[in-house]
């Protein structure tokens, strides 16, 4: 179906979101309506990435050149690049063993920082205890940004990861939970912010062509002192996402059950630990982490290497050196003051990541299972 939508999107020759008629919704625009509607917000706007979706939720919550922004330090580069990008800084906060931000330490540098924002990233799909993070940014004033790359469809008591804080992103990139190459969502109930979000994506004055959308009145307020930064979804990628939006509770269901499998065959060898999870936690299981302590650098890189030669591809977020879309928080230099966060370097040094693609099957996560198990028992021996 997205096939058909995106040839048909080419015929009509209107791949910007703006080319349209008189009275005519465009196909982003239905996009924002419905992604909004599945995810019970009030507001929705398609962007170009996910990291733009997170540079525009920033600017468009209040955060200024200058202001400290509060921020996981277990998360990947796009994340404290928006931070950069808007002129803030960065104030990492170390992690706990289930990979969680750390909410004493969020606390104390809440505290000796002043900062009034938090871009909290649901590292790799895991959730804190979202109950108590809320109350704690709420008893402190803390404007909540919620990074939901890795979690689109996950819940936290029955409530939708997104729908904590004051603004959220989503992203569309191609390893996320609906593909459309590159692209991304932010989603808001607050008039203002999603005003603010539409005109800094490029709307010009064309912001009454979105049906995602407050009033004009609100846009009369904000428009003269808001900058264009072009950072719209074209209909072609809207296209493609609409379809997968429809079956995205399906393949949750799916990444699920093949994220059960593997972590129970692993869960079995001695050696290799997983993160707990809480009973009011709803993950979307599209990758997996684990820990294996007793591994130094070397018989790390050896059990990596090992498994890629059979065909399982594992990640290490504990290498110095950035790989791939994998790096570690202090490797980004242009930060300020970069921290040393013990228990963050400590877990990163020996957790493994790896995708769960809807290609594998049931047989495959079995498969995968035991050459893991095989190649960590010979690497131990």
């Amino acid at each position: 179906m997205g096939i058909e939508n995106a040839i048909s999107v080419m015929n009509s020759g209107k791949l910007h979101r703006y080319n349209t008629e008189e009275g005519e919704i465009s196909i982003t625009s239905q996009l924002e309506v419905l992604f909004s509607k599945w995810q019970g917000a009030k507001y929705c706007l398609a962007c170009t990435s996910g990291g733009v979706a997170i540079q525009l939720a920033l600017r468009s919550s209040g955060v200024k050149p200058g202001d400290k922004v509060l921020a996981n330090a277990f998360t990947l580069a796009p994340v404290p690049g928006a931070i950069e990008n808007v002129g803030a800084k960065a104030v990492l906060i170390d992690i706990n063993d289930n990979f969680h931000i750390d909410l004493n330490d969020l606390e104390l540098k809440a505290k000796s920082s002043g900062s009034k924002f938090l871009l909290l990233s649901h590292m790799r799909g895991h959730m804190t205890n979202m109950n108590k993070l809320v109350n704690l940014c709420n008893s402190l004033n803390i404007k909540i940004i919620e990074d939901c790359a890795h979690t689109m469809g996950a819940k936290w008591a029955g409530k939708r990861s997104g729908n904590f804080g004051v603004v959220s992103a989503f992203s569309t990139q191609t390893y996320k939970h609906i593909n459309s190459g590159e692209g991304g969502f932010l989603t808001t109930d607050n008039d203002e912010i999603i005003a603010k979000a539409i005109i800094h994506s490029g709307s010009y004055m064309l912001y009454g062509r979105h049906a995602s959308s407050p009033s004009e009145n609100i846009f009369d307020q904000v428009k003269l002192e808001t900058a264009n930064f072009s950072g719209r979804m074209d209909n072609l990628r809207s296209s493609v996402l609409i379809p997968q939006l429809e079956e995205l509770d399906k393949k949750v269901t799916q990444w699920n059950k093949l994220y059960n499998v593997l972590n129970d065959n692993l869960k079995k060898q001695n050696g290799i630990f997983f993160p707990n999870r809480d009973s009011d936690e709803y993950f979307v299981g599209s990758s997996i982490q684990f820990r294996i302590d007793s591994l130094n650098n070397e018989q790390i890189k050896s059990f990596i290497n090992n498994c890629k030669a059979r065909g399982v591809e594992l990640k290490w977020f504990g290498d110095e050196k950035p790989v791939a879309y994998t790096s570690r928080y202090d490797s980004w230099k242009y930060l300020d003051n970069i921290p040393r966060l013990a228990n963050t370097l400590r877990i990163l040094a020996k957790t493994f990541d790896m995708r769960i693609p809807l290609t594998f099957t049931v047989q495959d996560c079995n498969i995968i299972s035991k050459i893991i198990i095989e190649e960590l028992q010979k690497v131990q021996n």
